[in-house]
């Protein structure tokens, strides 16, 4: 289907390129062939494996936080620094207005070249990014500002230095303390959500993710490669894991599957932020009606009962 979807492509292309030259109004033929295409997309798209939906979790070009940021908010500051010294570029954060509503908007951020990944370490938090995040969202909660968190990691940097300046605790802490605050949260994984590097923001009120994001408490090549010792597996590893926003929200783990176009993310930013957006807006109109308490009990009870055993 893919080999189908080139051609139908190449046919487009050369009928524009024939249209420009010669003259002629091939707009008819030229729409026929992009509805082919689209219907193909259609059907390709909705029947992806888990491995598949992985490689475009990961795609170069899919939106990293920055560009959510900057077609979701209006007004956006970005608060520096954990206060210990160090301002960790893999989280980012900052106050904006969503739709004119404060919120503080806090994410893990990736870079498109070798560049900008070495700024943002690969989208790998470090302890002191967590600490910052944290550090911004108990200011949200002193001024009674929801949270908005934006997920997009392999996993918390493993490195020797992050072990030796507290990484497990850095997480651990935050899962203790998002659990405990009085503002609605709402969490979206917007690409990989890998391990406590994920959870370490995802602990929400209303935890969603984007169709084509995947979310696991371990990589599926990790997975593999403990399970078999042959990371090549991980197809397998994938789904056996049930990784996929259908698979989750099955399970109960996560809240809410939010659209993307068709071909993924990477493809039209703009028409994705627009459904995050809807999908933030509503989470946030429900769970204003609930009180601190309320929300902290849901929170605790929506945690707790994950890990349910199926039997038979």
């Amino acid at each position: 289907m893919k080999k189908k979807i080139v051609e139908i492509q190449n046919k487009i292309d050369e009928l524009k390129k024939m249209s420009e030259e010669s003259g002629l109004d091939m707009d008819k033929q030229i729409k026929t062939f992009e509805q082919q295409a689209n219907d193909y997309k259609k059907e390709l798209y909705s029947n992806l494996k888990p491995s598949q939906k992985l490689q475009i979790a990961r795609h170069p070009e899919r939106p990293k936080f920055i560009d959510y940021v900057r077609l979701l908010c209006t007004d956006f500051v970005e608060f520096h620094g954990d206060r210990e010294g160090m301002d960790d570029r893999a989280i980012i954060g900052g106050m904006g207005k969503i739709d004119g509503k404060p919120v503080m908007i806090v994410g893990i951020q990736k870079g498109r070249n070798t560049k900008e990944n070495l700024e943002y370490n690969f989208g790998m938090p470090q302890p002191q990014g967590y600490r910052k995040a944290l550090r911004l969202f108990k200011h949200a909660n002193k001024f009674n500002i929801p949270i908005v968190t934006l997920v997009d990691t392999p996993g918390a940097y493993p490195g020797i230095k992050a072990e030796e300046t507290g990484q497990g605790a850095a997480i651990a802490v935050n899962l203790r303390e998002m659990s405990k605050l009085d503002v609605p949260i709402v969490s979206i994984i917007t690409g990989e959500g890998c391990s406590g590097g994920a959870l370490g923001l995802a602990v929400a009120d209303r935890v969603m993710m984007l169709e084509h994001a995947y979310y696991t408490v371990i990589s599926p090549e990790g997975c593999a490669s403990i399970l078999w010792r042959d990371a090549s597996m991980f197809a397998e590893a994938a789904e056996a894991l049930k990784i996929t926003s259908k698979d989750l929200l099955e399970l109960d783990i996560i809240d809410t599957e939010i659209a993307e176009p068709i071909g993924g993310a990477h493809t039209d930013y703009e028409t994705t932020a627009k459904n995050m957006k809807t999908a933030i807006l509503d989470a946030f109109e429900e769970l204003s009606k609930l009180s601190p308490e309320k929300l902290k009990e849901g929170r605790y009870n929506k945690f707790r009962k994950m890990g349910k055993f199926i039997e038979g």
